[in-house]
């Protein structure tokens, strides 16, 4: 498969990159991709909810009346989970909800990814590009330029830029990654793929063996 690459002003360079079969054409295996994004996002709970139980509540230490006599029910402490103020009958307790993947079911999730965005034609190669200075001006004219404004875009770069995602943080639904930190989940929550040429080789490479895949 072989796609224009474009400048940032949004005409074309001239010139093409060939994207790999094998990671971008590929059949999509849907429930490899229910995985990988269900063990993302339980991966992102924090897990710290608490309420107290009937034993932490502070106070109830004295019985509040007599066992008999009152014609009413009885009752040993006023932080009963049956009273007002009383602990939390089963209440959440910490814990971790992480969930782990074999690695080929990641790698298939990352790639069935991949192949859907070239094949909704919602994937765009741009040449490697940054800025004098974090300018999101000049961002937000380049996404103008490639059609992309307005959309959600995830933007992969090749490799660290600071000044990349300075300037791409503060537009709104706008999310730059370093490729091979970009989650099955991050490649398909958006309307635009755009990939830096550098970040094309980078994927390659991940899955050739040379790096290892995020979820």
């Amino acid at each position: 498969m072989k796609l224009d690459i474009y400048k940032i002003d949004g005409s074309t360079s001239g010139k093409k990159i060939n994207l790999a079969d094998s990671i971008y054409k590929i059949e999509p295996n849907d429930h490899a991709i229910y995985l990988s994004v269900k063990a993302y996002l339980a991966n992102q709970r924090q897990g710290t909810h608490k309420a107290k139980e009937r034993k932490e509540v502070r106070g109830g230490g004295r019985k509040p009346w007599r066992q008999k006599g009152r014609g009413t029910a009885r009752a040993g402490t006023t932080r009963s989970p049956l009273w007002v103020g009383g602990g939390t009958i089963f209440g959440p307790r910490p814990r971790s909800y992480r969930q782990e993947l074999p690695k080929k079911v990641k790698r298939l999730a990352r790639k069935s990814a991949l192949s859907y965005k070239a094949k909704d034609k919602q994937l765009l190669v741009v040449e490697d590009f940054s800025f004098e200075a974090p300018k999101t001006k000049e961002f937000a004219e380049m996404l103008q330029a490639l059609n992309s404004d307005g959309k959600k875009v995830l933007l992969l770069t090749g490799k660290t830029d600071s000044i990349v995602y300075r300037s791409g943080r503060n537009i709104p639904k706008v999310k730059v990654l370093e490729a091979d930190k970009a989650s099955t989940y991050d490649i398909l929550n958006n309307q635009v793929l755009i990939m830096q040429k550098s970040a094309v080789e980078v994927i390659d490479n991940t899955f050739s063996g040379k790096k290892e895949a995020v979820n």
